[in-house]
């Protein structure tokens, strides 16, 4: 995050004797250089059930705190490895009804710091740190980058599902008294109104128009419980990727029943593969499935080299504490896997539950706002059910206004 290229040793002389900017990272101080007081958690192997006291430094939550002779009052270098490994999603939790960690259950969550991008505010404070002690050294600036993440889980509301799914649809919303949904689905059969789902020519248009550099998250699955998508085999849906990869970067969303199946994980991006004709290397696991650490093993497994999962879908903020892409280490094995995190901080379920337009957007310039000040990257998850300019238009405008010309 300091764009700065880095080297460790151990021997104090080696230490002592270079000249330029550095940091004593250990437990005692050698003579009047910038220190951090080392916790025990990265000289450790494995995982345990750590401590975690949340205090502030300058009003910013941090955790590990050090001795007083340590220039920073905590260990950034710790706290910041617990949060971006996921340290509290190895340790015994109970798992919502998707298999998911829930919110709830983390650190951030319980001390009200969710919302902060606070490994990036740490780091921005250890930046000052360093500038204090080496004014001579100049650092690189950050880029300020934000980009929309697109899911296409279903393709449309009510076109290409078949006689069978469309009887039983419209028998059940008429069990339900859901007669809106059983006059529009007529509607849009009949050819009179456009599918409420099909949106993907207006959203290539509004990214041509804004220089909008989204990424879609196609769904390649078999229908099943939780995936409902039409089938991959009717002309209308390779057709439809076909044209929007032709725009815009087009990457697999893993289906629900692929979150413990490599094989079928591997054969859904094959399919992709075979429809655009090049490869695929992104992925997002359908209902934000993310399994720490097997999920990462698996896409190292499937070849997928960058992950859009990390966050959660029912509360904004930031699941590993940073608004920045990092490289995800794996605790059980204490390696490095080949995969890059970009994580989001808000989803469209934000938009859907949300009782009023107002509140959404309150939240979503807040946490805008919070990347500005870091100049990280501001990633947020919407669909083509949310992204409608017919029936949710202010929402429309609010995501043009937030994308665009922004990379």
């Amino acid at each position: 995050m300091l764009l700065v290229d880095v080297r460790t040793t151990n021997d104090p002389e080696e230490f002592i004797a270079f000249i330029g900017p550095k940091i004593n990272y250990s437990k005692g101080q050698l003579n009047g250089e910038l220190f951090i007081r080392a916790h025990d958690l990265l000289f450790e192997q494995g995982i345990s059930d750590v401590e975690v006291v949340v205090q502030e430094w300058d009003d910013v939550p941090c955790f590990f705190s050090t001795s007083e002779r340590s220039h920073v009052p905590f260990d950034v270098f710790a706290a910041s490895f617990y949060l971006l490994s996921r340290y509290e999603e190895y340790l015994p939790h109970v798992k919502d009804q998707h298999g998911r960690y829930p919110a709830e259950e983390s650190l951030a969550y319980k001390h009200k710091f969710l919302e902060l991008p606070v490994v990036d505010i740490w780091v921005d404070k250890l930046k000052l740190f360093l500038e204090a002690h080496y004014p001579s050294f100049q650092f690189k600036e950050r880029i300020y980058q934000a980009f929309p993440i697109v899911d296409v889980p279903v393709l449309y509301n009510y076109r290409k599902k078949g006689i069978i799914r469309t009887i039983a649809s419209t028998l059940l919303d008429l069990a339900y008294f859901n007669l809106k949904d059983v006059f529009e689905r007529f509607q849009v059969l009949l050819g009179v109104k456009k599918d409420p789902f099909d949106n993907f020519d207006a959203l290539i248009q509004l990214h041509k128009k804004n220089n909008i550099h989204a990424i879609y998250f196609f769904l390649m699955g078999d229908y099943s419980t939780y995936d409902k998508n039409i089938s991959i085999n009717n002309p209308s849906f390779r057709r439809l990727v076909k044209s929007v990869a032709d725009y815009s970067i087009v990457s697999l969303m893993a289906s629900y029943e692929a979150f413990d199946n490599v094989e079928m994980l591997k054969m859904e991006r094959k399919r992709l593969i075979n429809f655009i004709n090049r490869p695929v290397k992104r992925v997002r696991w359908r209902f934000n499935r993310l399994n720490i650490p097997e999920s990462y093993r698996m896409m190292t497994n499937a070849e997928f080299n960058e992950d859009y999962t990390m966050g959660y879908s029912g509360y904004p903020g930031f699941r590993a504490g940073t608004c920045s892409p990092f490289n995800f280490y794996d605790i059980s094995f204490e390696e490095q896997l080949p995969v890059k995190v970009l994580p989001f901080c808000a989803s469209h379920v934000l938009m859907q539950n949300a009782a009023n337009f107002q509140h959404v957007k309150r939240k979503l310039l807040a946490l805008e706002d919070s990347v500005r000040s870091v100049n990280g990257t501001f990633t947020v998850v919407f669909s083509n059910e949310v992204l409608n300019p017919q029936t949710r238009n202010e929402l429309w405008k609010l995501y043009a206004e937030m994308f665009s010309n922004k990379n």
